[in-house]
Order: C-alpha cells, then sequence, then structure tokens
C-alpha cells in the first residue's frame, strides 16, 4: 500500500476574530439578498462580521472595518449588486481586501447577486454610469485601481445567482463556506502509511449514488489497534461534502454506557444533521424521533465509531428509519460479522426496504506490511523515514513484535524516541518475555513507558 501524507488546514480559524467578512452595497441588498444570508451563515455557527451590527457604536468606523479586514477574518465574501460600483465605500473595501489577499492565505469569493461577471469585469450597464461619474470626482489612479480590482476578483472562483431560487443559493453559499472552514473536518495524524488502497474502495462505495439504493451500510472491521477509526475519519472528511447531512459518533461503546450516554450521542447526532444549537432530548426514545425528523428529507452521512452491539445502534437511531435515498452508514466495529439480514430488515422503513435494494458491505483493515510497519515506527521514533545504521537492528526487532498493529507501532515509537541504545536493549528484553508477542501487553509496556500523562492521553487520540 502507498504512503499516505494528511495535511490539516492551512489556515487556523483561532487566529480569526471573525470566520466571514461580508461586503456589500448596504442600500442595495442590506435588509434582503445579504441579510439572508448572513442569517443562514450564524445559524450554522459561522461568526460573520457585519458593520451595522459588529461595530460598536462611538468608534471610528472606517477603522474597526479595516481592522476586521487585515486581522481578524478568514473568509471575504464579496456581494456584486447593480449599484455597488456606485459606493466609493465599497470599491475601497474591495482593493483593502485584495491587497490583503496578496500577502496572506484569506479567501475571497465574489457572489454576484443581481449582475452579471462580465458586467463588473468590463464595467458595463450601471457599472459604466457608476465609473463615468466617479471620472469627474476622482483622481485617475485612485478610478483605474478600481477598475482593476473589479477586473481581478471576476478572475476568482466565486457563484452566480442568474435564475436560481435565491433560498437554495443561499444554502449552496454557506455549504462552500463550511467546507472551505474546513468547520466538520475530524483530526487524524499527519502521516499514515498503508491506508490508501482500503480508503479508495470505500471512496468508491460512498460515491455510488443509485436511486434505488436505500441507507447502504458498511461495516470497517479489525482488530483492536487496527487503524479502523483512522480510516473512517479519513472517508468521512474527505466526502462530507457529497451529503445535505453528516455526524461521526466517536467511542459509541464506551459513551453509551455512560449515564445519560445515548441521550448525549442523539444530541449529537441531531444537531450535526440540522447544523444547529443543541436539541433538547428528554429521553431515548424523544431522541430517536427528532432523528427521524431530521434525517427524512436529507442525504446523511452516519458513522457509529467503536459498535459491539447491535442493540446499541438501534437505542440511537431506532428502528424502520426513513432514510433519504443516497443515504450512507459506516460502522467501526472489532466484529466482522456484527451486522445481518435480519437487523438490516428491522432497520430500515418496510416500504423504503420492499421497493429497494438494501445492501451493507464489510471492509476489512488488514495487518500492515513490515516495510510499511518500519516506516510508521520510524517516523515516531526518529521524525523520519530514515534510521541510523546503529538503531537498525533494533528497530526491526521492535516492528516484528508489534504484527502489523499501527497503534502499537506508534505508541513504541513514541516510547522509544530519544533513548540511547541501552534504553532500546531495556524494551527488547521485556518484549522477549511476552510468549507469542501478545500485543496487548506490549501495548501496554509502551504506553507505560511514555514519560508524562499529556504523551499517554496524545497518544491514544
Amino acid at each position: 500500500m502507498a504512503l499516505s501524507m494528511v495535511h490539516e488546514a492551512s489556515i487556523s480559524i483561532s487566529r480569526c476574530a471573525y470566520h466571514v467578512f461580508l461586503s456589500f452595497r448596504g442600500t442595495d441588498t442590506r435588509k434582503n439578498f445579504t441579510d439572508h444570508l448572513y442569517r443562514a451563515l450564524v445559524q450554522v455557527g459561522i461568526h460573520t462580521f457585519r458593520d451595522d451590527e459588529e461595530i460598536e457604536r462611538g468608534n471610528n468606523i472606517k477603522g474597526e472595518i479595516e481592522k476586521a479586514i487585515l486581522r481578524e477574518s478568514k473568509i471575504f465574501i464579496i456581494v456584486f449588486s447593480k449599484d455597488y460600483a456606485s459606493s466609493t465605500w465599497c470599491l475601497d473595501e474591495l482593493v483593502k481586501i485584495l491587497e490583503h489577499r496578496k500577502s496572506s492565505e484569506h479567501i475571497v469569493l465574489p457572489v454576484f447577486y443581481d449582475v452579471d461577471p462580465t458586467q463588473v469585469k468590463n464595467q458595463t450597464g450601471s457599472y459604466a454610469e457608476a465609473f463615468a461619474r466617479h471620472e469627474e470626482n476622482f483622481k485617475s489612479e485612485v478610478v483605474q485601481g478600481w477598475r482593476a480590482a473589479l477586473k481581478e476578483v471576476t478572475d476568482l472562483e466565486g457563484m452566480v445567482l442568474q435564475d436560481r431560487h435565491e433560498s437554495q443559493f443561499i444554502q449552496d453559499i454557506v455549504k462552500l463556506v463550511q467546507n472551505k472552514l474546513h468547520r466538520s473536518a475530524l483530526y487524524v495524524p499527519s502521516y499514515l502509511v498503508g491506508i490508501d488502497s482500503l480508503v479508495t474502495r470505500i471512496n468508491w462505495w460512498l460515491e455510488e449514488d443509485e436511486p434505488n439504493k436505500v441507507g447502504n451500510i458498511a461495516t470497517i472491521c479489525g482488530i483492536g489497534g487496527i487503524g479502523k477509526t483512522t480510516i473512517a475519519k479519513v472517508v468521512y472528511n474527505q466526502n462530507i461534502h457529497r451529503f445535505d447531512g453528516y455526524s461521526f459518533l466517536a467511542d459509541v461503546r464506551e459513551t453509551s454506557e455512560d449515564w445519560n450516554g445515548l441521550v448525549r450521542l442523539q444530541r449529537q447526532l441531531i444537531s450535526d444533521i440540522v447544523k444547529g444549537k443543541s436539541q433538547k432530548i428528554y429521553n431515548a426514545d424523544n431522541g430517536i424521533n427528532k432523528f427521524k425528523e431530521a434525517i427524512c428529507c436529507r442525504k446523511v452521512l452516519l458513522v457509529l465509531d467503536d459498535v459491539d452491539d447491535l442493540e446499541k445502534i438501534t437505542k440511537i437511531i431506532g428502528a424502520k428509519i426513513p432514510f433519504h435515498p443516497g443515504s450512507k452508514i459506516i460502522i467501526t466495529s472489532r466484529h466482522r460479522d456484527l451486522l445481518n439480514a435480519p437487523f438490516i430488515s428491522q432497520m430500515f422503513d418496510s416500504e423504503a426496504s420492499s421497493s429497494s435494494r438494501v445492501l451493507w458491505k464489510v471492509f476489512e483493515v488488514k495487518e500492515l506490511a513490515f516495510s510499511e510497519s518500519l516506516q510508521l515506527f520510524n517516523w515516531y521514533a526518529f521524525g523520519h523515514n530514515s534510521i541510523t545504521e546503529s538503531f537498525m537492528e533494533y528497530a526491526s526487532i521492535v516492528v516484528r513484535h508489534c504484527g502489523g498493529i499501527p497503534l502499537a507501532l506508534q505508541l513504541l515509537g513514541s516510547s522509544l524516541s530519544g533513548k540511547s541504545t541501552m534504553v532500546w536493549k531495556s524494551a527488547l528484553e521485556k518484549f522477549e518475555a511476552i510468549p507469542d508477542s501478545k500485543i496487548q501487553k506490549i501495548l501496554r509496556i509502551s504506553y507505560d513507558s511514555l514519560q508524562d500523562d499529556h504523551d499517554k492521553i496524545y497518544s491514544l487520540t
């Protein structure tokens, strides 16, 4: 299998006070389109700058806006309307945004509301009329700067309303912004080995979108520490843009056994799908009803992580579920034969399942090959894939003891990182004393040898 490098988003949202800066011609769209777009962004938790709400009265308005542009916003949505070019305020703001873009990684998204992009680029129609007035009142270099900015921004990837329904157009913008922010992406380690082939197969399955298939389910199975959850996170991150709603429920087995654990899982599930605030759920039965209401008209992707008992799935999402066509469910489990035909029949809405094919697949995660294991171990032990001669023999022995289990390789590599050859020899003696190289005991030795609690907590994420 090939090496897979997974990078986190290049821009940290934490560095920005605002996720989105809305630039618009107030008299054109403040009380209609821009207001509706602003509300839609806020409703899904995207902190959005809008001058009439976010600036404290009494402050210098221009200074506050420049502060939001230069330091505190990640995505700039510029709403072009018919009278946009008549506002020198808007044109100055556009120039400032594009200047800032050259020295940062921030994103500019032009939205063409009731005007064609070519009209903006070439300054024709109402834009030509506005610039005729500007030519009379401002210096040539200022006007040319505005013209250049309009041409530059229209070359960027944007969104055009044309004859589409405004409400759907707004939802498409919100979805694009969410994807740009990577708000729903789950953390995965930056260095992954040996997963590409299986990830590709699962992605192919997720991309299948036949209308007569209802509620396809897949199990990602394998022994503990093999990487089931990591693979589920990778395919989840890569495919959420295909779905109207999505949720990743981690540690189902453990969380469901906690006090009120089922309700907590249901609350997260429903909140994720409807992209809103936490839902009030009074008991598990109430949670099942709200879940069914949330998913009946949405194509959803659900991941239930670490499931050991089918009854727990039923307690969380119920039976005879009215899944929308194209919806997918992924379950990670140590049990290859967790799913069965009677459970599948019970799970789905009887009308839907009688007229459509309800299928399930099994994706088994295999142990890493020796060469892949050595790559992963070296990364955690030495910070790179190469290894010095003095450690080569020791590393090879350690890797063989791990049996191709990624978690064991990660923990052992981390525990031996920076240690002397004497420490390596001591660790090998402990491993040799374990009969049949039982992996759980090796994991415990490596876990206990980590230096502090922070390392221990990190190693198990």
